[in-house]
């Protein structure tokens, strides 16, 4: 029964090369390696959207 629509793709998302600084999107599944020089430490960029914590 596939009467409700399906979920969207995941989009992908966006990050930073510690080595050469290049902009990569990766998907779920990808590889985490740099697309331009192969290193394989990639820095997650800042959301845009405000995150608010309440501390208790």
């Amino acid at each position: 029964m596939d009467g409700g629509m399906a979920p969207p793709p995941p989009e992908p998302v966006s990050y930073l090369c510690g080595d050469c600084g290049a902009d990569n999107s990766l998907k779920p599944g990808d590889v985490i390696q740099c697309r331009e020089c192969g290193y394989r430490i990639l820095y997650k960029k800042r959301t845009r959207r405000i995150v608010q914590y309440e501390a208790r």
